[in-house]
């Protein structure tokens, strides 16, 4: 039998208001849910729930939709990447640490549940995950207890670094197309998991790792089956020049010839477009592109600020009609950080405050990332959606005084706040820890994995340099 769970007087509730189509604050409400969907929302709830819970001083909002992370590898550059830059690939790192430090088998797993730990503990309850699938991912999805889009990536190609500023490309047609299939067989298996909350996303790796056989091809598979499509796009000035060399057109010209731009199709981070400062290319057509085709942008802000690049402009593509959804890409897994950095990275691209408000900035992070994974039933708070909602606390001292606490939250007190976790009418964070998975004892195997790491890292540099000569201490060592 269903079981009824009653939240009762929350003293703030993010609601959605399906006339405005927008998210709403509620003071003093009830909200109910029942199984894995919430059925009621209102001044007072007068039916017999199974349990009730207290919110008189509690924020509750819905959950959170990532939709662009890689659980695998990123939680185990912490300490090596955040000031890692190479100044001959116009100041990424992209290339020298994917290169340089492949983690093994025994990392991913770590690396995964570190992953999805912080990502519930910040109020993520839905989340996309890039990656190279391995023995056990799915069942760890499913266990953590997430709404899981499973995102296997593959590539005609993989990228070398031969010396500085030259990047190879180590091209394989049939091995792209064999993990293709491995692919969809993983996103089924995803899909037909007894836990019935992970779904699939079809995930090309690079636009310039692979074919454009390969591109049309899961594009069309994609289309056939109605999921979702992402493609890392635009994400790099190395990569812009890339595209352009080969085919005499931009990145997002090209994908557009190929015909694999529209509704369910988004863009890793896209955020060197033809208008980009950095870009310097004569056209002007890429965010009208976008536009047009109901093509969607996966934002992640955090990482690309620590190269010291960012959108030209959130507020330009929000503008432009572009569906945004947040992602955290990499470590902390934390977005309700990426929502900050978000908004200031973008008051600061256009040089004024109103550029981008918070209200931009959440709906990214919920009802954006939502339609980006082709879902009218997450990432907002309404009878009929899923049950997938968070719990600030309000008492806490970061939250205080609480005047406006989305305000308080995603510019101070961030997940310290969040105090409860449930996806899918379950709960899996409680008093802020996280019940399904073991974050500390992830967290001693990273370290382990990590010396592991960084012990092959003269073998795998052109130039047989150490990690510490890749990535220096921040202060040096007496």
């Amino acid at each position: 039998m269903t079981q009824a769970t009653c939240m009762r007087g929350i003293d703030w509730l993010v609601a959605w208001n399906a006339d405005e189509g927008r998210h709403e604050y509620r003071r003093g409400c009830d909200l109910v849910f029942e199984g894995n969907t919430v059925t009621f929302i209102g001044d007072r709830y007068d039916g017999a729930p199974d349990t009730e819970i207290d919110g008189s001083r509690l924020m509750v909002m819905p959950g959170l939709v990532d939709i662009h992370c890689h659980s695998s590898n990123q939680p185990l550059y912490k300490g090596v990447r955040e000031d890692l830059s190479n100044p001959y690939f116009h100041g990424s790192g992209l290339y020298d640490y994917t290169t340089l430090f492949p983690p093994t088998d025994a990392g991913r797993r770590a690396a995964t549940e570190y992953t999805l730990c912080e990502m519930l503990r910040s109020g993520v309850t839905t989340a996309v995950d890039l990656t190279g699938p391995y023995d056990g991912w799915i069942d760890l999805l499913a266990q953590s207890g997430i709404r899981a889009c499973a995102a296997p990536m593959f590539a005609s190609a993989q990228w070398g670094v031969a010396g500085p500023g030259e990047l190879r490309f180590d091209w394989d047609e049939q091995a792209g197309r064999a993990a293709f299939e491995r692919a969809v067989a993983a996103i089924e298996a995803a899909e037909s998991h007894s836990s019935g909350r992970l779904f699939g996303l079809v995930a090309p790796a690079e636009i310039d790792t692979c074919s454009a056989e390969l591109l049309r091809a899961s594009w069309d598979f994609a289309q056939e089956t109605g999921r979702p499509y992402q493609v890392h796009t635009s994400e790099s000035i190395p990569q812009f020049r890339e595209i352009t060399q080969r085919h005499g057109k931009t990145p997002v010209q090209w994908a557009h010839d190929l015909g694999i731009l529209g509704p369910g199709a988004s863009l890793g981070h896209g955020i060197f477009l033809d208008h980009h400062a950095k870009a310097h290319w004569h056209t002007r057509e890429d965010l009208g592109i976008l536009a047009e085709t109901g093509t969607a942008l996966a934002h992640c802000p955090t990482v690309f600020s620590r190269y010291g690049q960012t959108l030209e402009s959130f507020g330009s593509y929000r503008r432009a009609g572009i569906t945004i959804g947040l992602g955290t890409d990499t470590f902390p897994h934390n977005l309700i950080e990426e929502m900050r950095t978000a908004i200031i990275a973008g008051r600061i691209t256009d040089g004024y405050a109103g550029s981008v408000a918070l209200a931009d900035a959440f709906a990214a992070a919920t009802i954006g990332g939502a339609g980006l994974l082709l879902r009218d039933d997450i990432g907002r708070l309404a009878p009929g959606m899923k049950a997938d909602l968070v719990s600030i606390d309000l008492e806490h001292a970061l939250m205080r005084p609480v005047r406006d606490p989305l305000r308080s939250l995603v510019y101070t007190a961030a997940e310290r706040a969040v105090r409860d976790v449930y996806v899918d009418g379950a709960q899996v964070v409680a008093e802020g820890r996280v019940l399904t998975l073991d974050m500390d004892g992830a967290a001693g195997r990273l370290e382990a994995e990590q010396a592991v790491m960084a012990a092959e890292v003269p073998k795998l540099d052109a130039a047989g340099r150490t990690a510490h000569e890749v990535s220096p201490l921040s202060l040096p060592l007496a």
